[in-house]
């Protein structure tokens, strides 16, 4: 069975032919995973690389671990599964609330407030 390995703190030049050639020295390699920033499409400086066997796997990160390459020691260990991201919802988010207080205002007549003339009562708050 094919098992996932992460590979951290590589090289922002660090490129997937590169650690194909890498891990291949170790057995076969299923694929390779180099993670890019979604807004800039720069490498983010990790990566994961699936080998056809454990025994390939265990081999390559007992070898590659703490090696130096491109200049800098990468980080190789199994990978773990992702986080929960919370619950039935896939991708997390919505939740909240409103959190200050339930409507209303200060009611009544504000003829005679200090703020008269203002356009707007919370402008000086960071308006919400």
């Amino acid at each position: 069975m094919a098992k996932k390995i992460y590979v951290g703190n590589m090289s922002y030049d660090t490129t997937e032919s590169a650690l194909r050639e890498l891990f291949a020295a170790h057995g076969e390699v299923v694929s390779v995973s180099v993670v890019t920033d979604r807004d800039t499409g720069r490498p983010r400086g990790f990566a994961f690389v699936e080998m056809a066997t454990d025994a390939a796997a265990n081999a390559a990160i007992a070898a590659l671990d703490g090696q130096s390459v491109d200049g800098r020691t990468l980080k190789v260990n199994e990978a773990r599964p992702p986080a929960s991201r919370g619950g039935d919802r896939p991708y997390g988010g919505g939740g909240g609330g409103a959190g200050r207080g339930a409507g209303g205002g200060r009611g009544g007549d504000r003829r005679g407030s200090s703020d008269r003339g203002r356009r707007n009562d919370r402008s000086d708050r960071g308006g919400w």
